[in-house]
């Protein structure tokens, strides 16, 4: 229990000093164009399984945080960002939850994601994330531990690999 307590203080302390910028490929978006609230009503797969596709927010719908600009699939979602956006945001500025974890600021996939004690994390591929879904507490508790060294660097300039950006829906 005391561990569990040690993580969320950290996760806490983590997530509240946004100082470093957000992971945005090559399309110009965070989470390359997804609506990042729409996560968060998606039925999410058992760890292990391939989660449901995210889902494309539009061109039109968009908000800027944390020097990104974040795409909606409708007005409502984006009011739901902009009234407590800490609360939607990809952790770690949208940088892999795995690679954090193991000291590196990589990509992390939009199509690779879990929502963990309401917190969206990404990592970058499909077998770094299966290895993260082996051990979440553990990888989130040393991410913790080393994101406040790694978030002011800049950020990922890397694409996510074999994964192919498409950005949002121009209509």
């Amino acid at each position: 229990m005391r561990r569990l307590a040690a993580t969320a203080i950290l996760l806490a302390a983590a997530s509240a000093a946004r100082a470093g910028p957000q992971y945005v490929d090559a399309t110009g978006y965070a989470a390359s164009g997804h609506d990042v609230v729409a996560y968060f009503d998606l039925e999410q797969a058992p760890p292990g399984q391939s989660q449901p596709a995210p889902v494309r927010g539009r061109e039109s719908i968009t908000a800027t945080y944390n020097g990104a600009v974040f795409a909606f699939a409708s007005e409502e979602n984006r009011d739901r960002f902009l009234a407590d956006p800490e609360a939607f945001a990809p952790q770690f500025d949208g940088h892999c939850a795995y690679g954090v974890a193991v000291g590196g600021k990589v990509p992390g996939s939009p199509e690779l994601w879990r929502i963990v004690d309401g917190k969206l994390y990404l990592n970058i591929s499909r077998r770094v994330a299966r290895t993260w879904e082996e051990d979440i507490p553990g990888y989130l508790e040393k991410a913790s531990e080393e994101w406040p060294d790694l978030e002011p660097a800049a950020a990922s300039a890397d694409p996510v690999p074999r994964y192919r950006a498409v950005g949002p829906l121009s209509q």
